[in-house]
């Protein structure tokens, strides 16, 4: 019979977890990566530049175990570079976040084939393809009590309809949410898949947002009235790679402020 999680520390730890965040350079990522690194795990984060890999690693050593790994994850080849590199230091991956995102926003009367593109092979090609590569690392990782995770960072903006013009990025991101719930149905019992549906943050692609984003009428929209913190992200992350989340699978969870889901 399964051993019951008894203590805070048994339900949300992560201690030792060995965690790969893609996109974990900066903002949501970087959040989720340092939380995870907090917490105990051992983390490896990967962006395309070696250098933004080096900085945000260094960051993060200073509150646990963290390595970059350089990978442009649109290719085959760079996929198959990031999982050589992690499969060097362990044998086994028991959290991969795939986090890494592109956004492009014009109007639709000459939104490009071009913009398109770029947006598909970054937020829905490349998360699919890396999940199929680290699947023997996954499963080397999985026990009847403790399966392997996946989590899938989307956004609110593919739960409901945005109103910037984000056509790629958000139809993108519904389909991230689509692909979750069929994973989860094809990788269970071993691994689950779960999905975080991001809001409004100070970090990454928000932030791009300038003066018009920190406007307080900016936040008319959602409930709680205020931006997302680091801190919701690391702990929704530690929750869907815990005890305490083992049996959450196909999922898409809001961290929004209650922006999509209650308007």
């Amino acid at each position: 019979m399964a051993t019951e999680p008894q203590l805070t520390d048994d339900l949300f730890g992560v201690r030792d977890k060995h965690v790969v965040v893609t996109g974990g350079a900066r903002g949501v990522g970087k959040a989720i990566a340092a939380g995870l690194a907090k917490a105990g795990a051992d983390v490896t984060v990967t962006s395309r530049t070696a250098a933004s890999c080096e900085e945000a690693a260094v960051e993060i050593k200073q509150f646990g175990n963290c390595r970059g790994v350089a990978a442009d994850l649109v290719t085959a080849a760079g996929r198959r570079a990031l999982v050589e590199a992690v499969r060097d230091h362990t044998d086994h991956v028991d959290v991969l976040v795939n986090n890494a995102g592109f956004q492009w926003e014009q109007a639709v009367d000459d939104f490009p084939e071009e913009g398109w593109d770029d947006v598909y092979d970054v937020n829905i090609k490349a998360p699919f393809f890396l999940v199929q590569a680290f699947l023997p690392l996954l499963r080397a990782a999985a026990t009847e009590d403790d399966p392997a995770r996946v989590v899938n960072i989307g956004s609110i903006n593919g739960i409901h309809v945005p109103s910037r013009d984000q056509f790629a990025y958000a139809s993108s991101k519904a389909a991230v949410h689509h692909l979750t719930r069929h994973l989860a149905a094809k990788l269970a019992p071993a691994i689950t898949v779960n999905a975080i549906a991001v809001g409004l943050f100070e970090t990454g692609m928000k932030s791009g947002m300038g003066a018009a984003g920190r406007d307080p009428a900016f936040l008319e929209g959602v409930p709680l009235r205020r931006f997302g913190k680091a801190s919701d992200m690391a702990g929704t992350a530690i929750y869907l790679a815990s005890a305490a989340g083992s049996y959450v699978t196909g999922s898409v969870i809001a961290i929004d402020g209650g922006a999509a889901t209650t308007l």
